[in-house]
């Protein structure tokens, strides 16, 4: 099975189409680095729970929408080789994620799937 990292986070709504651009655009410098897919969605069912959510997860904020993505990768140890280079690529710069939402609030990890169906 491949690896997958996974990540949430909060994006303003009227930010969908820079958020978009960003998408693609670091998604094809992912895509270089060996990534086989790079999956974002736009929250449009996410439902602000009592104890737990998407939502809370983040700090989502009035006018704010959930994005969940992620990507897949051939094994967690080209994922790590390419996370390895891609801290020096200039286009990963963090300034390129500003004024489209807040990093500091989007949660990811690695994981190896365990069912795949």
């Amino acid at each position: 099975m491949n690896y997958v990292d996974g990540f949430v986070l909060a994006v303003p709504a009227d930010k969908k189409d820079a958020y978009i651009a960003h998408a693609r655009h670091f998604g094809d410098i992912f895509k270089e680095y060996g990534a086989l897919g790079v999956v974002e969605c736009w929250g449009d069912d996410v439902p602000e729970g009592k104890l737990t959510s998407f939502p809370m997860a983040v700090k989502c904020e009035p006018g704010e929408v959930v994005v969940f993505s992620w990507i897949t990768w051939p094994s967690q140890a080209l994922r790590a080789e390419a996370w390895k280079k891609m801290e020096t690529d200039p286009r990963m710069a963090p300034t390129s994620m500003a004024g489209i939402f807040d990093g500091k609030r989007m949660i990811y990890g690695g994981f190896t799937p365990i069912v795949e169906m």
